[in-house]
């Protein structure tokens, strides 16, 4: 019988567990905000390193396309080897 009992019988009393049930969404609110922040500085990040990259592939295939004597890297020092550009 007792079992039974503690089934039904609420953890909390109705007029005290509003506020904690209240408080849980909030924090929970606010971990998933601090999230998405931390996400879009991130993806922020990478999109700014990535426009970077691609304007140095750019510039380097400039240059590359010139040939050594448009004044690209190899004009300067024709033993240097270049990287491999992916």
């Amino acid at each position: 019988m007792s079992v039974f009992l503690f089934g039904v019988a609420p953890a909390l009393p109705l007029h005290t567990a509003g506020k904690y049930v209240a408080g849980a969404y909030i924090v929970f609110l606010a971990l998933v905000l601090v999230y998405v922040a931390i996400m879009a500085t991130r993806l922020s990040r990478t999109e700014r390193e990535l426009a970077e990259l691609r304007r140095d592939v750019e510039l380097r295939r400039r240059s590359d396309a010139g040939g050594p004597d448009s004044g690209g890297p190899d004009a300067r020092d024709p033993g240097r080897e270049r990287e491999p550009v992916a």
